[in-house]
């Protein structure tokens, strides 16, 4: 039970459940969107993800200088079901409209040159 009681706490933090529905919803994104997004520090960002990947709820791809974080594809289905169940609870909250509504704004993302 430990180990699930970990998993569990992931799902406790709300800039992890920012950060896992902005790459949710947008497929895939760099750590400089998600700082952007969030507001929040690159040191900050990349602490909560390096747990998320460390638990295999996401994935990171590196694509020249930039990493891209996703929503792992191996995921079994309880855990699948898990975050759908998270996801819808977090569409409708008035954060998450904001925190996709700045990472809109966003100048310079990753496609750019001047990012990360």
């Amino acid at each position: 039970m430990k180990s699930l009681a970990r998993y569990l706490k992931l799902f406790s933090d709300e800039t992890r459940l920012r950060c896992l529905y902005l790459i949710k919803e947008n497929k895939s994104l760099c750590v400089c969107e998600l700082t952007y997004a969030l507001a929040l520090s690159q040191p900050k960002i990349s602490r909560h993800l390096t747990l998320l990947r460390a638990h295999d709820v996401i994935s990171d791809v590196r694509k020249g200088k930039w990493v891209y974080y996703s929503i792992n594809t191996a995921l079994a289905e309880s855990q699948e079901h898990l975050l759908d169940a998270i996801f819808q609870e977090l569409q409708e909250t008035p954060q998450s409209k904001i925190d996709q509504k700045r990472l809109k704004t966003m100048h310079n993302r990753p496609n750019a040159l001047n990012c990360c």
